[in-house]
């Protein structure tokens, strides 16, 4: 008799309390007894049939029909002979953080489009109030003091919190609802503008009030931008990623670094009530287009399989695997906030791919950091450029970030990831290494265009491959983890080139944050390579 007969005629006895079967699937000795099978099989059903146990001692094989579903509530599709694919050995398809798809997935497809505007409305608008505040507060100090230390003292409690809070804040994403952190920032935001709008009113603004506001507000700008990133992956379809994060990070730079300063500025000169008032107002908006989010807001649980990754050829992310497999890593809200801040550095650190990527980013937000910081004083002082000039170099840099975000979807698909991310290293180093050669101001403006192009290239791409390949009970610790090596930079950056350019010169000092571009120039060829790449975004290399 053939193994397909001997299958198709077997029948699984099984003793009196020999076996209990678990809803996971798994046989589990009963007490005193075993489980008896055909010699060298298990007790388990043949494909396209299921036990059903009748009075006595055995287990008798039926023919399996109907829908099988998972926990997490969607349908698994079938074998060909009818059965789950799991009795049959087959795999279950799985996201890339290793959990069975779920309901969120299939919102995720329904309402993508509808999800990515109102994240883009969301977006827009606060980082619109949040250019005001940062141009606003800084102005209002000038007025309750003449002292640069204080004046200085406001601008640094407003993007002070990144340093302290930005771990911890990643772990309350991981744990709770995100959209009502959302809502609970801009909370913070009205309480925050409202004591101020009272204090303009009476005429009291002082610095220690402002340093009070600014530094309120720059915990909820942590905690809404964390949350926010952690969102975009719950809430809009693999496929449509690419493009959210491109029109986010296009609405930050425009509705940032552009509108936010000139609108902060024009409503001030009709007044600081007006300018407090109409900020108030747009963050109790967005507290009402958050309503119209569709999706599940909450952290997933995934298992450990995620958070110790065996890294596959190339700094490529291997299949979930590791010593760790099958541990809750979002763990319960027992455990120690430092506990689960650990657990997210070591996610990173593990993640080849996303470790090279923060470190070249930290190397990249330090010159960033240096290029702000000095342009100023080599413009007037070395260049000689009248203020309309000077305006022009630092309006290029803005215009190249917008390009990017309109045209990155378009260069991935011409040049390849790889290709276009590279783009960034390049215009970092053209916006070092141009001031150290030339005071021509059109070539110092297309060097900032370069680099502000290339800054947002890498940033839409940098964003889609850690929605990917992070697990969704970790985005929000990874979020802030990145944000707080970028961010963090960028003042240590600014430092180091004032004592580099006051030690040896405006020129040298920039020429050396240029080598300090190119020395991340080999870990990027080694580690972001094409076959990397193409694993995260299930492709083959191009």
């Amino acid at each position: 008799m053939s193994d397909g007969q001997k299958r198709d005629h077997a029948v699984a006895v099984v003793e009196p309390s020999a076996a209990l079967a678990e809803p996971g699937g798994r046989t589990v000795p009963g007490p005193g007894g075993r489980a008896v099978a055909e010699p060298g099989g298990r007790a388990v059903p043949e494909p396209g049939r299921r036990a059903v146990s009748e009075p006595g001692r055995r287990a008798v094989t039926k023919p399996c029909t109907g829908t099988v579903r998972e926990p997490t509530g969607e349908a698994v599709p079938k074998s060909r002979t009818g059965t789950a694919p799991e009795l049959t050995g087959e795999a279950v398809p799985k996201s890339r953080t290793g959990t069975a798809p779920g309901p969120t997935a299939e919102s995720a497809a329904q309402y993508g489009t509808r999800n990515t505007v109102v994240l883009l409305v969301f977006t827009a608008i606060t980082n619109l109030a949040d250019g005001v505040t940062k141009i606003a507060l800084p102005l209002l100090a000038t007025r309750a003091s003449g002292s640069p230390g204080q004046v200085s003292a406001v601008s640094l409690a407003l993007s002070l919190p990144w340093l302290l809070v930005a771990l911890h804040v990643g772990v309350l994403v991981d744990r709770v609802d995100r959209r009502r952190l959302l809502w609970g920032a801009d909370g913070l935001r009205l309480l925050a503008l409202g004591a101020l709008i009272q204090r303009a009113a009476t005429d009291s603004i002082t610095i220690p009030v402002l340093c009070t506001v600014g530094a309120v507000l720059g915990v909820a700008e942590v905690v809404a931008l964390t949350a926010a990133a952690a969102l975009v992956p719950a809430l809009t379809p693999p496929e449509s990623r690419e493009r959210a994060n491109a029109w986010i990070a296009g609405a930050e730079t425009v509705c940032n670094e552009f509108c936010g300063p000139f609108v902060g500025g024009l409503l001030l000169a009709a007044g600081t009530g007006v300018a407090l008032g109409a900020t108030w107002v747009s963050y109790l908006t967005v507290s009402f287009v958050l309503l119209l989010l569709v999706g599940r807001f909450r952290a997933g649980r995934e298992t450990a399989a995620t958070a110790a990754p065996e890294n596959g050829p190339d700094g490529a992310p291997g299949v979930p695997g590791g010593p760790d497999r099958g541990h809750d890593d979002r763990g319960s809200n027992s455990e120690s906030v430092n506990k689960q801040i650990a657990i997210g550095l070591r996610y990173l650190w593990r993640q080849v791919l996303l470790r090279t990527m923060a470190l070249i980013l930290t190397a990249l937000c330090a010159c960033w950091g240096a290029w702000l910081a000095l342009m100023p004083l080599f413009a007037t002082d070395v260049m000689g450029v009248s203020p309309g000039e000077y305006g022009a170099i630092l309006s290029a840099l803005g215009i190249g970030g917008l390009v990017g975000a309109l045209t990155v979807t378009w260069v991935n698909r011409l040049f390849g990831r790889r290709r276009v991310m590279f783009a960034d290293l390049v215009g970092t180093f053209a916006m070092m290494v141009v001031p150290a050669l030339t005071t021509n101001v059109w070539a110092v403006a297309a060097a900032a265009f370069a680099g502000g192009l290339g800054g947002t290239l890498w940033t839409v791409n940098s964003r889609t491959i850690g929605q990917r390949l992070v697990p969704d009970a970790m985005l929000g610790r990874y979020s802030a983890v990145s944000r707080l090596f970028s961010w963090g930079a960028m003042p240590i950056g600014a430092g180091l080139m004032g004592l580099l350019a006051e030690a040896l010169g405006i020129r040298i000092a920039f020429a050396l944050f240029a080598v300090s571009v190119a020395i991340t120039v080999l870990p990027f060829l080694r580690v972001l390579t094409r076959p990397a790449l193409a694993e995260v975004f299930a492709e083959q290399p191009a």
